[in-house]
């Protein structure tokens, strides 16, 4: 099985135990996504999987051309917007849904049966314990919504969006944040009313990508800083030795630590 990215591949590991080998390609948050270019051995593992799981919506175009190039039969692959109903030119970063994680595990517990009928019964008492996990994430974001509910944060990208909308985070300077994931420049208008929003005090938090550093999010760190606006480090990429549950809930903890303290 051959994940495109690590997340992806941990709840396949943890699904298919030790009759499956899976491979993640992005599996370092020292990588920036949106650089990534594969390998020709790359290629190779991806012509050799039986499962493939993709995130989809354009966050890595690379998959398809991979997929095309190596055609295999019966080969059975995940498009995880698919999976969620989302497209190209929504937001990409579906796993920090706390929705989607679950409907990936049912999907990979289906497609592990249906290649390795043997191992049918083990895939799916795996999925029981994967749910179980994935549920605690669910149970921290329903907490954090009966406390925070409508307070106003922001992001330098959209990375953490999905899982803002769970809480009920009021999120600003989204045309800002959009701009940023396109590569594009943002507007001089919306940098202003970002800029203000972190002088003004009309935000508790500032979300951004660790995984991603450029002048522009330099620039709003600082400010968020010199006003002691509470500043949010999150990655597109889990880091290594924690599950996928423990990632969610580090992040969604130190998230609940910037927005306890007294307001600005």
């Amino acid at each position: 099985l051959v994940a495109a990215e690590n997340f992806y591949g941990a709840i396949a590991h943890r699904i298919g135990g030790l009759q499956v080998a899976v491979t993640s390609i992005l599996n370092s948050p020292e990588q920036d996504p949106h650089l990534f270019e594969a390998s020709p051995a790359v290629a190779r593992q991806i012509a050799d999987a039986r499962v493939v799981i993709l995130n989809g919506a354009a966050y890595d175009p690379w998959m398809d051309k991979l997929l095309k190039a190596s055609p295999r039969p019966g080969r059975i692959v995940i498009d995880v917007a698919a999976l969620t109903g989302h497209k190209a030119g929504d937001n990409p970063h579906l796993w920090y849904d706390p929705a989607t994680m679950p409907k990936v595990a049912l999907a990979l517990t289906a497609a592990l049966a249906k290649v390795d009928p043997a191992h049918a019964a083990d895939y799916g008492e795996r999925l029981k314990g994967t749910l179980a996990s994935l549920a605690h994430i669910e149970k921290r974001v329903a907490a954090l919504r009966a406390r925070f509910k409508g307070v106003p944060v922001t992001a330098t990208e959209p990375v953490f969006g999905y899982m803002a909308n769970a809480i009920g985070l009021t999120m600003r300077n989204q045309a800002f944040q959009m701009a940023a994931m396109n590569d594009t420049e943002p507007s001089a208008r919306d940098l202003a009313a970002f800029e203000n929003d972190l002088k003004q005090h009309k935000v508790r938090a500032l979300i951004y990508n660790k995984q991603v550093s450029d002048k522009l999010t330099d620039r709003l760190i600082a400010i968020a800083k010199k006003a002691k606006v509470p500043v949010v480090p999150v990655t597109e990429t889990m880091p290594g030795g924690v599950s996928f549950s423990d990632w969610m809930l580090g992040e969604l903890d130190t998230l609940d630590k910037a927005l306890t303290g007294p307001p600005a």
